[in-house]
């Protein structure tokens, strides 16, 4: 009854879910981080000391700005911040820099701006069915959703550890599935636009904001069979949609456009030259791919069906982001990778178009379109996985099906990330915290769905 009570006292279990994972993000302020701390240094040196125009030409560091322009306007508001903490870390030239100082400041700076994700999560809990909930706190929607965006292991380790911002541009995405959802079209598009600009690794799902933009929204009636009625569209709307990517764009790019350098701009965000695998693998098709043609090579030299002499150097192993060309199977370009993915996401695209179920269809082709691009683009890299894992956990209170396919996915995408703990102590010590939070949740959230579902029309 206590839990009843806090529950309906006004949401005071939010904050104190809001509070205890910013507590915990501060504890691991002293541990390890990644080369991706000094990639976020060097692009605040570069935003904080050079002129816009050199922005995206400065090679000094091995580290260059690959990132969109907002984000590189994101990195420079922050630089405005961190010369109160340590001038040095502004020097482009000071590669591998980091005082302490500089380490407080790029970690709360993390923290600080999770306050946008904290608030995407409490608007995709308005969009949570709670009528259906239990009695305990710990069977309602509404808390197991907060636990599993809030307290997500994947975030925890990518961002407060590993070290990078994917809190706020993962609320910025949640941000803008919750408008869709709230019917509020044009600011899910134009959340959706900014964030883009941000980090075009969104390109992934961008195919399902075009199709259900345009069948929602730009379309505003059906037949009685749920097929469109074409004399319903809306020119207005689709101006509006068109005037708002314009205008994100031209703020975005504009600058470049002027000072003639988007194809420069494009060739830092595009660099395919980086190869078909990410350094540390991400665990897609082509992980098994390569794999295979690794496999098929040794038995190659050991029945001397190949030459040694004429066997690549460069190995898809070693842990460098480079170019490679397999040795037995055919070579992956940059446009088979793209043929792939856009088979893989045509059937969830086909599925939104003719058979709409409303925001929760988008969000499952939203979903279907990350897994698609995970599995099938070029040079992924192995936290993309969280572009499939924090909108499915929105589905997951919902079914027990879907809770059943979150937990598949959390444990194995969760997972395939452990790479990314280098040292001992946070391998053990994080690796049981996530077991034992993984647990937990697990069974708290079959419990519920399961509960709901035995209401719902369809349980009984």
């Amino acid at each position: 009854m206590a839990a009843l009570g806090v529950a309906t006292g006004g949401g005071n279990w939010f904050s104190a879910l809001a509070l205890g994972v910013t507590l915990l993000k501060c504890l691991l302020i002293p541990t390890y981080h990644s080369t991706d701390f000094e990639v976020h240094r060097n692009w605040l040196a570069i935003t904080h000391s050079l002129p816009i125009s050199q922005w995206y030409y400065e090679a000094t560091s091995e580290w260059t700005l690959d990132y969109p322009p907002f984000f590189a306007w994101f990195e420079y508001a922050l630089s405005h911040v961190a010369k109160y903490f340590d001038q040095e870390m502004l020097n482009v030239r000071n590669l591998n820099y980091c005082s302490s100082r500089t380490l407080l400041f790029q970690r709360f700076s993390v923290i600080f701006t999770d306050t946008l994700f904290v608030y995407a999560v409490h608007e995709c809990c308005k969009c949570i069915d709670g009528k259906k909930a239990g009695r305990e706190l710990t069977e309602k929607p509404k808390f197991i959703l907060s636990v599993l965006l809030l307290w997500n292991f994947g975030l925890l380790i990518v961002d407060h550890i590993h070290f990078q911002y994917n809190g706020f541009l993962s609320g910025l995405m949640l941000l803008s599935i919750a408008r869709l959802f709230q019917k509020r079209h044009m600011e899910g598009a134009f959340l959706f636009a900014v964030l883009l600009h941000f980090k075009h690794i969104y390109l992934y799902v961008a195919p399902a904001y075009g199709v259900y933009l345009l069948r929602s929204y730009c379309f505003t009636a059906n037949k009685p069979d749920g097929s469109i009625r074409w004399n319903s569209f809306s020119f207005l709307r689709l101006i509006s949609l068109g005037l708002i990517v314009f205008l994100v764009s031209a703020l975005s790019l504009g600058p470049f456009l002027a000072l003639n350098q988007l194809p420069q701009v494009f060739s830092r965000l595009f660099p395919f030259k980086r190869g078909l695998c990410h350094a540390y693998w991400a665990p897609n098709f082509w992980a098994l791919y390569s794999a295979l043609d690794k496999v098929l090579s040794v038995i190659g030299l050991e029945l001397k069906f190949l030459d040694p002499s004429k066997i690549p150097k460069a190995s898809m192993t070693s842990g460098l982001v480079q170019q490679f060309q397999h040795t037995v199977l055919p070579s992956v370009t940059p446009l088979a990778t793209l043929i792939c993915t856009l088979i893989a996401i045509l059937p969830s695209i086909f599925c939104l178009w003719f058979k709409p179920q409303g925001p929760r269809g988008f969000l499952r082709c939203l979903i279907l379109c990350a897994l698609s691009s995970f599995m099938f683009g070029w040079h992924v890299h192995e936290k993309a996985i969280l572009l499939a894992v924090l909108p499915m956990s929105l589905l997951s209170v919902g079914k027990a099906g879907d809770a059943s396919i979150f937990l598949i996915l959390t444990t194995t995408g969760h997972y395939s990330l452990f790479p990314l703990l280098f040292t001992a102590p946070e391998k053990k010590n994080l690796f049981l915290i996530g077991w034992k939070l993984s647990t937990s949740l697990a069974w708290g959230l079959w419990k519920s769905s399961v509960n709901l579902y035995s209401l719902s029309p369809l349980g009984s």
